[in-house]
């Protein structure tokens, strides 16, 4: 294999004995539809990038020509998932497989390819013709994307085309959930016995294996609408979500694209918002817990868009302050801070954080002494704050939006433990704490709300204390 090491981790290919691919029950259905449509559905480690996987190398392998598209919804979070599985799991040395870094794609002794690209670039997929395309968590794809999608397949050197993928559960009204349920995608359920590393067959049963009840105990240690998609393989939505009735992930998680509706200009920079409009920093400071660090632009309606997110856990202050001044491109000048470019974020007009006194002054040390607003913090504030701008207007349109893509990089332990890597993960699982009798709307839970609470702490002081934010604005700038 000549993986591009910068990439693609060597180790990673080496982090498990190969072993020959017996699959069972959907993976095994999965070889033997040819759907135009088919998604491999269930909760966590079932098994559904491996069968996916497998059966595109399986169709590259047999027909020479082929075009294959191994997809997500941004080119990055690939890196550390499909590729790994890919390269560790499915390719053996004498396939003959080579990755060519400049193409970004596989390619087969037989003239056959598998291309790896992201959404975020759909340039690159939209411009193509496809045989086969597996797109790794389909849910956060949005409908017109995966139909979009549809329309590549028509390179003709396989005896069908397909559009595969597979998926976490989601919420009961999400799109792909409503396409599976109409017929016009077909499900396979997937199932943790489906996983020969979880289950192996011992006579005429499956018994767990041992990496298999590790594995399964993870993930009994969930609690929540965690426990019911990534354990039990639900379609549900959180039982008291805080924000019930204010979010709809159809209206408040948008396209990059949509902001202004103009393709990328150096005038617009980042994710096409307007270089005028103001910037603000919100942070949850953290280590065991993740600290979060969310980058939030208003419009001239006042409107927040959310566009970034570092959401971290096990990192230093000092490192978190780095890594806000590599993705913004801004350096210290002189112990001033200072964009790198024109391609730079601007400078936020604030940075609200939570009132830990020792986080703060780091943070300020490390971002040239830029000074660091402490929050408002009262809760119910806060969420009333958030809910409202969550809701539609008098314009029929929210206050507050999730750019697609805003995190710049998924935690691998958070990963590993099953827990939320970002603010948008950790929304339809924020619920009201109704332990001991307390009554529904009273209180969130204290438990997975690094996001929530970095959220609040933006929204209630830009909608709460506009006076000093005002202020604030002035003496930066």
């Amino acid at each position: 294999m000549n993986t591009d090491a910068a990439l693609l981790p060597a180790a990673a290919r080496d982090t498990e004995v190969r072993r020959p691919y017996c699959p069972r029950g959907s993976a095994l259905s999965l070889g033997e539809y040819r759907d135009p449509e088919v998604v491999l559905s269930g909760p966590a480690g079932t098994g559904k990038s491996r069968a996916c996987l497998e059966k595109m190398h399986l169709a590259l392998r047999q027909h020479p020509g082929g075009r294959g598209l191994l997809l997500r919804k941004t080119r990055r979070s690939l890196t550390e998932s499909g590729m790994v599985t890919y390269e560790a799991k499915v390719l053996h040395p004498l396939d003959g497989v080579r990755w060519t870094s400049s193409v970004q794609q596989y390619q087969y002794p037989n003239g056959s390819i598998l291309a790896v690209a992201g959404m975020d670039k759909a340039a690159k997929v939209m411009s193509s013709e496809w045989d086969m395309i597996y797109v790794q968590e389909c849910t956060e794809l949005v409908e017109a994307e995966w139909e979009a999608l549809t329309t590549r397949l028509r390179n003709g050197k396989m005896p069908y085309q397909q559009l595969i993928g597979d998926c976490n559960p989601d919420a009961p009204t999400h799109w792909l959930r409503q396409r599976m349920d109409a017929g016009r995608a077909r499900e396979l359920p997937s199932v943790h016995e489906d996983n020969p590393l979880l289950f192996e067959r011992v006579g005429p049963i499956l018994l767990p294996t041992a990496e298999g009840s590790r594995y399964l105990s993870t993930l009994d240690a969930l609690t929540g609408v965690r426990y019911s998609r990534l354990r039990l393989g639900l379609w549900v939505s959180a039982e008291g979500m805080v924000y019930e009735g204010s979010w709809d992930r159809s209206k408040n998680l948008i396209e990059r694209a949509s902001v202004t509706n103009r393709t990328y200009n150096p005038l617009y920079g980042d994710c096409n918002i307007p270089r005028m409009w103001p910037r603000y920093l919100a942070i949850d400071f953290g280590y065991t817990n993740p600290m979060v660090c969310q980058w939030w632009a208003v419009d001239p309606d006042g409107r927040l868009f959310m566009y970034r997110e570092i959401y971290r856990s096990q990192t230093l202050v000092e490192d978190h302050a780095r890594a806000i001044l590599h993705y913004a491109k801004w350096h210290l000048d002189g112990g001033r801070l200072t964009p790198t470019s024109k391609d730079s974020d601007p400078l936020p007009r604030a940075i609200f954080a939570d009132h830990d006194a020792e986080g703060r002054a780091t943070l300020e040390r490390h971002l040239g002494h830029w000074g660091v607003t402490p929050a408002e913090k009262a809760i119910t504030d806060g969420i009333q704050a958030v809910a409202a701008r969550m809701r539609p207007a008098g314009d029929g349109k929210p206050r507050l939006f999730i750019l697609q893509g805003s995190l710049v990089d998924r935690d691998p332990v958070l990963a590993d433990h099953k827990l939320p890597c970002s603010t948008l993960e950790e929304i339809e699982g924020y619920v009201w704490d109704t332990r001991g009798g307390r009554a529904k709307g009273e209180e969130p839970l204290d438990k997975d709300n690094h996001g929530m609470d970095a959220m609040r702490y933006m929204a209630a002081t830009l909608d709460r204390r506009p006076t000093q934010v005002s202020q604030t604005a002035f003496k930066v700038f």
